[in-house]
């Protein structure tokens, strides 16, 4: 494994940790009892009543939700936004709690059929790090059952975001929960179930709102940092089996230049399998990060399109 692989899998796993434990921590919800947001276990209200009886309540009012509403919310986007300009997607690839879902059942599937989904082509048997990829059918269940559960985790999560989650969790052990509280862990996992078997993908490139908006921001700085392939060594490439495709988990084409990756999560997947590829050393790869005018110039169309290898096409 090499180290871009490692060091995601950590913020990946505090990523889905920091999701599942941020309402009962009461880190962040929206309580809809309360009708206000609770943020670091402080209650975060308007309080807008209190300037009922002001002599300047028009005014002192407008300051607080000023101050304690729209400002601090702006900020969050800014920053958000800021950090997309510059720097991609980096929170779906290496934070985001559904995008570690969509890769685990990308592994199960390839486990199971020897794809990532059902909508893509087969992968090699000889895989990036040299391992012999071997279809097993028994996969299959497992594959159902992890994305079926995965749906009710998140399900539930969402429920307590909304909800007093102790009382939630409660509700579940004793069988006591509510019409509502049933109704909505039935709809959102039967949802999700869905999306995670035969959507996923589909969901992180076209439905995803944070997603959409990172990668909007970073398609309009053409001096963002991308994935940039060294095409002075193209015909290095034909002595792999399209390592750094078959890898993606959004199914894109890691050599095509800037502006056909608009979905890229900046994973650094496709780089770790051209380390691997080149027998573990990071300098051989063909494929790394970069940013400013070396990024710029993997926004324009290049002179010469790099060298594409399809064992199977050739053999066909």
């Amino acid at each position: 494994m090499t180290s871009i692989r490692k060091i995601r899998t950590i913020t990946q796993i505090g990523g889905f940790i920091l999701f599942l434990l941020a309402p009962p921590l009461n880190i962040f919800r929206y309580d809809l009892n309360l009708g206000h947001f609770i943020l670091f276990g402080h209650h975060w209200t308007m309080r807008l009543d209190a300037f009922q009886h002001s002599d300047n309540n028009t005014f002192d009012a407008a300051l607080h939700v000023l101050f304690f509403g729209l400002l601090p919310i702006l900020l969050i986007a800014v920053t958000f936004i800021g950090i997309a300009w510059r720097y991609g997607r980096l929170y779906c690839g290496w934070l985001c709690p559904h995008f570690s879902v969509v890769e685990t059942i990308n592994k199960l599937m390839v486990r199971a059929s020897g794809k990532p989904s059902f909508w893509s082509r087969r992968l090699p048997e000889k895989q990036a790090d040299g391992s012999i990829l071997a279809p097993n059918k028994n996969y299959w269940p497992a594959t159902y059952l992890v994305a079926i559960l995965f749906a009710f985790v998140w399900a539930l999560s969402l429920l307590s975001y909304l909800l007093p989650p102790f009382e939630i969790y409660s509700n579940l052990l004793n069988g006591a929960l509510s019409r509502n509280q049933s109704l909505f862990l039935l709809v959102a996992t039967t949802l999700f179930s869905i999306d995670f078997i035969f959507a996923r993908h589909l969901f992180c490139r076209f439905g995803c709102a944070v997603g959409l908006f990172q990668s909007l921001a970073w398609m309009s700085n053409r001096k963002a940092m991308v994935v940039h392939f060294d095409s002075r060594r193209a015909a290095t490439c034909k002595q792999c089996n399209n390592a750094c495709d078959n890898v993606c988990p959004m199914r894109l084409q890691a050599r095509s230049m800037k502006r056909k990756m608009f979905s890229c999560t900046e994973c650094g997947e496709c780089i770790s399998a051209c380390i691997e590829v080149q027998g573990g050393v990071r300098d051989k790869s063909l494929l790394d990060w970069v940013a400013g005018e070396a990024a710029k110039q993997c926004s324009e169309p290049p002179a010469s399109m790099p060298v594409t290898f399809y064992p199977d096409k050739a053999r066909s």
